[in-house]
């Protein structure tokens, strides 16, 4: 673990957290106020009841006495508001800070580049985004303020037992050199404890969201008794990692009530010692009244260590949370171009593209698309017909060569401009738990129902949603689960239909669909494809035939270039596949 780890007060990691007490300082400082207030309070009560004990109840005194219990009864209400209204405020002030932590976070980890995501699991950015989240969350309510408090609260009390009886405090505090002995070796004993459960609980998070969100795999290949067992070793490595910190618990504990005994015991003896002396050299108020300080000083000591776990494991859940935040992976936005209107004109010249350095999926890949033409990317799996598309959305960077758009390059367009002129269906459908209206604007107010109408009756779409429970405001649930893969097809392309694209993607968009639906969705195409620029990439070669234009791809490479004529006619790489392709199927050429 780091520096950031081991040290409770960085002071770069606190002053970061506290940026996002700023908007809430009246409440932080009234918290402050309230913690103060709170440890010059606490020692007056056994003081109350010292005065009572020696002036009242030994001498008789009934209105005296019945003064002071009103008296300590109004301290005690006072008290309790004080403490009611100090833990409301550290607690809204901590989850209103940790509330705008959570959007920066949310808005950071949305704008990271794809490769981002390529390598780390979505279970650890959950975890970052809740769980550690909700840790720095307690340094408000439990850690930093509370530890100042009950500080400031022993510097109190010790400072009025010394100032009462500074002899009868030096034997009472005899045994504290041993609390802080043990102190100290919990406090590390249970940090380590608490470190191995922040990491047990991101291992158990990715192993729950990767394989729920792949439940239907493990059914569909009968893992279920395997992925089972995996998941209670997970679960019991967490389960130890949480009894560990239980047992430091266990020890602490007791070890405090011990030493806190020690000194009520030496406290009592040398109290009655006092007694018994003549004349008094303690009185049995004193001795009363030291036993609740004694009560009162062991509380907050006791409860120290575990509150500087509290403030240490916020800390590593900042340091963890700001290395996602700090993350540079975001796609650089420096353009500034903002055109009119997007023609859709697309050139590629020697671009060359890896994942991973050097590695390249892409190369030395040059052609041209003339606004408002088609062009079809074909090839086997890996041919880089996808990076392609990725490219160009800059959803990563290329190392060599240039990518333009009607004579820009893409890099010099604002990004979100490029991307809403550039509508992409992919084979894959991902769609919200949300109505289809919502899934389809993505929330995007500027788009009116009249347009997701027309856009769904140009699809062939409408008829079908109209017929749902609620039509256009069916709720679809978790990647629409209660949709076919047809429907669901359908308004991925009513989605990116009603952004009005310059420039059309179709991924495998009609590789899911049964013969019905693919038919709407080529009418549809035909239609939607005049006056745009589209890129078709697809398996099926008889969905491409009347491109412009068709590239043949091949481990990154551009193979054959020409139409679908030209092609056959070359009888090279695109003859092959469509021969092999069309025979194996039985259909005519």
């Amino acid at each position: 673990m780091s520096k950031i780890a081991g040290d409770a007060f960085n002071v770069s990691l606190l002053k970061r957290v506290f940026q996002y007490v700023r908007p809430y300082r009246k409440i932080f400082i009234l918290s402050i106020v309230l913690t103060v207030l709170l440890a010059l309070i606490a020692p007056a009560r056994p003081y109350l009841i010292q005065h009572t004990l020696d002036n009242y109840i030994m001498t008789g005194h009934y209105n005296g006495l019945l003064t002071m219990t009103i008296l300590m009864l109004v301290l005690l209400v006072l008290q309790a508001g004080i403490q009611f209204s100090h833990t409301l405020l550290t607690n809204t002030l901590g989850q209103s800070a940790i509330r705008d932590l959570r959007i920066n976070v949310f808005n950071h980890i949305t704008k990271l580049r794809l490769k981002y995501f390529d390598n780390t699991p979505i279970g650890q950015l959950i975890t970052r985004t809740v769980s550690d989240l909700e840790t720095i969350a307690e340094i408000f309510s439990e850690g930093l303020i509370v530890i100042i408090g009950d500080i400031l609260m022993v510097i109190v009390i010790i400072g009025v037992m010394v100032y009462r009886d500074w002899a009868l405090t030096l034997v009472v505090l005899l045994p504290m050199p041993l609390l802080i002995i043990a102190t100290s070796i919990f406090q590390k004993a249970i940090k380590s404890a608490f470190q191995e459960i922040r990491t047990e609980v991101s291992n158990l998070n990715t192993y729950l969201q990767e394989h729920i969100s792949g439940v239907s795999i493990i059914q569909y290949f009968a893992r279920e008794e395997q992925e089972y067992k995996k998941f209670v070793k997970i679960n019991a490595r967490y389960r130890d990692a949480n009894i560990r910190s239980n047992w430091y618990y266990s020890i602490f504990f007791p070890v405090v009530e011990i030493i806190s005994a020690m000194s009520l015991g030496l406290l009592v003896w040398y109290g009655s010692r006092s007694i018994l002396a003549k004349p008094l050299a303690v009185t049995p108020g004193t001795i009363a009244e030291f036993i609740l300080y004694i009560n009162m000083l062991f509380r907050p000591i006791r409860e120290l260590a575990d509150k500087f776990n509290t403030l240490q494991m916020g800390m590593v859940g900042a340091e963890r949370v700001f290395k996602v935040l700090d993350t540079d992976e975001i796609t650089a936005n420096k353009g500034s171009f903002v055109p009119e209107r997007m023609h859709g004109a697309i050139s590629f010249d020697k671009v060359w593209f890896a994942y991973n350095e050097d590695n390249y999926v892409l190369r030395d890949i040059s052609f041209q698309v003339p606004a408002g033409k088609t062009i079809a990317l074909v090839g086997a799996t890996g041919a880089g017909k996808s990076s392609t598309i990725n490219i160009l959305n800059r959803f990563y960077e290329i190392q060599k060569g240039e990518i333009k758009i009607d004579g820009v390059k893409i890099q010099e367009y604002e990004l979100n401009h490029l991307r809403s002129n550039i509508a992409t269906v992919l084979q894959d459908v991902f769609l919200f738990s949300d109505t289809i209206f919502n899934n389809i604007t993505l929330n995007n107010p500027d788009i009116s129902m009249g347009e997701v109408v027309d856009a769904a009756r140009k699809v062939g779409a409408h008829d079908f949603i109209m017929r749902l429970p609620g039509g256009y405001q069916y709720n679809v649930m978790e990647r629409g689960a209660t949709l076919s893969a047809g429907q669901a097809q359908l308004i991925s392309f009513i989605r990116a239909l009603v952004y009005n694209p310059s420039i059309l993607v179709l991924d495998e968009a009609t590789s899911s669909v049964d013969t019905e639906t693919e038919m709407l969705i080529q009418r549809a195409i035909e239609n939607l494809m005049q006056g745009r620029t589209s890129i078709v990439i697809a398996h099926r070669l008889s969905t491409i035939q009347k491109a412009d234009k068709i590239l043949v791809l091949d481990k990154g490479e551009i193979m054959e270039m020409g139409t679908h004529q030209e092609l056959l006619k070359l009888n090279g790489y695109y003859k092959r596949l469509y021969d092999l392709q069309f025979n194996s199927i039985g259909v005519e050429k």
